[in-house]
């Protein structure tokens, strides 16, 4: 590629076609997915539901101005939320996590945020600042003042949440930072503390949500009651789209003005993501939580074992594969390619596995046979 900026360390090749769960190259070749296009075509490539919804809304109109009414905006939203909860739409997970840390400080009138090591909320500014990982951060200082790191499962964090505090930001399950579940009794404290010093509790959603670890939200799995939940990647099932979902408590601090974007909520996305929160229905989701549990048993008795392989983290179909020092995650990568099969990498050299929520039994041991195969091989 010679006319773009080189921001990514890109294969070399050009997915150029998608049926079901398999992608086809511009070479001919044809793999099996194992990234959801890094946790968003969790319906697939080829899903009709949401392919008519949005050819539908295309021969009718596909952007128009947030300063009119959108029907379809407050439908997705009735399906996106609970009774107590309203959403505001934008183009990304980054922009839905800015969009709650302004929303947390202007309610609050407070500006600290507590967030942790090893965290990702995004790249823009404001999500950078909050996300725990150096790397990320190097050469774009100075960041957003006032955010606080604490590292993820330790009850040191909890003396730092304190009247002083705007809010806490987590992901129940880190997926960039290695796919590490956060322990419940954790963050079951981190909870009460928020709630006993009025403290926003905001969880990123981005990666885990819209069913990926077998319920529509991962913190409905831990017993949390968030003040704010963003949520992306999947909703759109490739189309851009974020949402930040708040408490209607909030509604004071996001009045007219107090926030904007042109393109948030198109009627293209919203037909998408209309699409996507129709077929989430509690049948859907018991169909992954059964496929899950098949998954994580052999993981658990054929992958875990093996010598290359220190341990194996995750939830639902959120899977890391964390791998020994001597072998390197984008070696594994590059071999798991020439096999037909398309994975991911995080940090800690961890092989990260986000299979598409619809791929039945056969294609998903079809994926871990290959991948036990590489790593035997390791």
């Amino acid at each position: 590629m010679e006319h773009v900026f080189p921001t990514y360390a890109r294969f070399p090749f050009d997915l150029v076609k998608g049926e079901g769960v398999h992608l086809t190259d511009n070479h001919g070749k044809n793999y099996l997915d194992f990234t959801s296009g890094i946790g968003v075509c969790s319906f697939g490539y080829s899903n009709e539901i949401i392919q008519n919804n949005v050819q539908n809304q295309l021969a009718k109109i596909w952007h128009i101005s947030n300063l009119y009414e959108s029907q379809i905006q407050d439908e997705v939203a009735d399906l996106l939320c609970n009774d107590d909860q309203l959403a505001f739409f934008c183009n990304s997970g980054t922009e839905a996590n800015e969009a709650a840390f302004k929303l947390a400080r202007k309610y609050t009138g407070k500006t600290t945020v507590l967030a942790f090591n090893n965290g990702f909320h995004g790249r823009t500014y404001g999500s950078m600042s909050l996300t725990g990982n150096p790397d990320i951060q190097k050469g774009f200082a100075p960041l957003v003042p006032d955010v606080e790191f604490a590292d993820y499962n330790d009850d040191q964090a909890l003396e730092l949440i304190d009247d002083n505090l705007a809010a806490v930001i987590l992901e129940v399950i880190q997926g960039e930072g290695g796919v590490y579940v956060a322990d419940k009794t954790w963050l079951t404290k981190i909870h009460a503390a928020c709630k006993e010093h009025d403290v926003l509790l905001i969880i990123d959603e981005v990666q885990t949500g819209i069913g990926r670890t077998g319920t529509k939200f991962a913190y409905q799995q831990f017993g949390l009651d968030p003040d704010i939940v963003t949520s992306a990647k999947a909703l759109g099932n490739g189309t851009p789209i974020g949402a930040m979902i708040g408490k209607k408590i909030l509604i004071s601090a996001f009045g007219p003005g107090s926030h904007g974007t042109t393109f948030g909520g198109n009627k293209l996305s919203m037909a998408a993501a209309k699409g996507v929160l129709q077929q989430l229905t509690p049948e859907f989701l018991n169909q992954v939580q059964q496929k899950a549990e098949v998954i994580w048993q052999k993981l658990n008795a054929e992958i875990k074992p093996l010598v290359a392989v220190n341990d194996v983290t995750g939830l639902g179909f959120m899977i890391g594969i964390h791998l020994n020092e001597t072998t390197d995650v984008n070696e594994v990568i590059e071999k798991l390619h020439d096999q037909g099969l398309l994975t991911l990498s995080a940090k800690h050299n961890t092989l990260r596995l986000l299979p598409p929520l619809v791929m039945d039994e056969d294609d998903l041991f079809e994926g871990l046979e290959i991948i036990k195969k590489v790593l035997k091989k390791a």
